[in-house]
């Protein structure tokens, strides 16, 4: 039977913790049904002590132990994320950190959910480490953590030891992962099955996450272009066009463009036509090639290859499974 210690705090996401949960005490439920007189995992909720805490949502869930009090051997110690102001309050949680160092050298795997990832690299742990995250909380973790090298459209990463996930759900994918690493595929397959998920979720992080944080740019210098690209990215236009519609010159447009969005003008542009063609994809019955005129794309075929650069499954792939 393998320990899995969950670290939690005040604020940690529900979902984040729960999911992970549920997917190892399935392969319990799924032994018992079978006659298994042994669970395959100990589960237990370490916090900064014992007892009741609140998750963001205000749902208060309990604590098995304190982490300081955690004197069993741990197999697989899982580190739960949470919004940015209980986040915050986490990582100058000194006491926290130093126990998180000090146990990563007595465990088997170490794993962050979402957010979490911050407190595994505060601890110092993933040095030269490929990680991901929740896709709004990427370039927080390459700015405040350079030595990471963040993958971030990956929906978990396994580094050694080590693996990290991407935003909520995708804890229950690595999860699955975990399992099947475990005790095979025909249980993590059994398991997935029961939570109707797909044992390994084609595509990246991206395909759920259609308003990326570059469209969040609605204030500053291209407050007003940005919004009437959002209307006319169907129209074939330039980097100077599009510089002269913001008053600047190419060579300052491209740099204030870089700065504000986190790409390019024209891959920009991309992105605004490739999400235009999954609403169409998501909500229509429109043949592709109506889809790649329909989103300002200038063939099917260009439609087809922005999307598996993108997205990593072609058009056709992602309206068959979403």
């Amino acid at each position: 039977m393998k320990s899995i210690a969950i670290v939690v705090y005040e604020g940690v996401e529900i979902h984040d913790t729960a999911g992970v949960i549920e997917v190892f005490e399935l392969v319990n439920r799924g032994l018992r049904e079978q006659g298994g007189s042994e669970p395959a995992y100990d589960i237990k909720l370490l916090a900064t002590e014992a007892g009741p805490f609140a998750t963001s949502s205000g749902v208060r869930m309990i604590a098995d132990a304190g982490w300081l009090d955690a004197d069993w051997d741990i197999d697989t110690l899982v580190v739960i994320g949470s919004p940015d102001e209980y986040l915050n309050r986490a990582l100058t949680d000194r006491k926290l950190i130093e126990w998180l160092k000090i146990s990563s050298g007595k465990v088997r795997r170490l794993v962050s959910v979402c957010t979490g990832v911050f407190l595994l690299a505060e601890a110092g742990l993933l040095h030269g480490r490929r990680v991901t995250t929740h896709w709004m909380d990427v370039e927080r973790l390459r700015r405040e953590y350079p030595c990471l090298t963040v993958e971030p459209d990956a929906i978990y990463v396994r580094d050694d030891s080590i693996a990290t996930s991407a935003g909520i759900s995708t804890g229950i994918d690595l999860a699955l992962a975990l399992v099947e690493e475990d005790c095979g595929r025909k249980m993590a397959l059994s398991i997935a099955r029961r939570m109707v998920l797909y044992l390994k979720r084609p595509g990246g992080q991206t395909q759920f996450s259609t308003q990326l944080r570059a469209q969040m740019a609605v204030e500053g210098p291209l407050a007003r272009l940005l919004a009437w690209l959002e209307e006319n990215a169907h129209l074939k236009l330039s980097v100077e066009e599009m510089a002269g519609k913001a008053a600047m010159s190419p060579r300052n447009f491209a740099r204030v463009f870089l700065r504000e969005t986190g790409m390019t003008p024209l891959n920009y542009l991309d992105q605004i036509r490739l999400e235009r063609a999954i609403r169409l994809l998501e909500d229509t019955a429109c043949p592709i090639e109506m889809v790649s005129s329909g989103s300002g794309f200038t063939s099917s075929e260009q439609l087809r290859r922005v999307f598996k650069r993108r997205m990593g499954i072609t058009p056709m792939e992602y309206r068959e499974r979403f």
